[in-house]
């Protein structure tokens, strides 16, 4: 029972906190294509973001990884050690996140103009903040 309240009260926590969250890509996932298709991306452009998305897996595994051990750990652990490791598990969730923002920050670098145009115009029409990041100044 408390290990269900304890887990419930996690979940939570995570959606309210997550309210008013960035506008993810979502690289490395099925989005993938979808990215190519609507901000029309050039041959080099792909490269990168494929490149960058099997980057993303790669250090987002090695997290999923800690995170399965981690709850395999404490499995039947006390409600105090469920609250501990609740924590590790959001340091967890918040190194993926940040390596989301990384790597979406890569592939809006690139982004001419007009690309990142659209992107912060398809943020705003969802209500979420874009990520502003540099651009080259020098597009061809």
């Amino acid at each position: 029972m408390i290990r269900k309240l304890l887990f419930s009260l996690f979940i939570l926590i995570n959606g309210v906190a997550l309210g008013q969250e960035d506008c993810y890509l979502g690289v490395g996932g099925k989005d993938d294509k979808t990215i190519i298709e609507v901000f029309q991306l050039t041959e080099e452009q792909t490269e990168n973001l494929r490149n960058w998305s099997a980057e993303l897996d790669y250090r987002n595994s090695l997290l999923q990884d800690q995170a399965k051990a981690l709850l395999k750990k404490h499995a039947q652990s006390s409600p105090e050690d469920l609250l501990t490791m609740s924590y590790q598990f959001q340091d967890l969730l918040d190194s993926m996140r940040s390596n989301m923002r990384m790597i979406d920050k890569r592939v809006l670098s690139m982004f001419n103009n007009e690309q990142y145009n659209l992107y912060v115009q398809l943020c705003n029409t969802v209500t979420l903040s874009p990520i502003f990041t540099s651009r080259p100044v020098n597009e061809k």
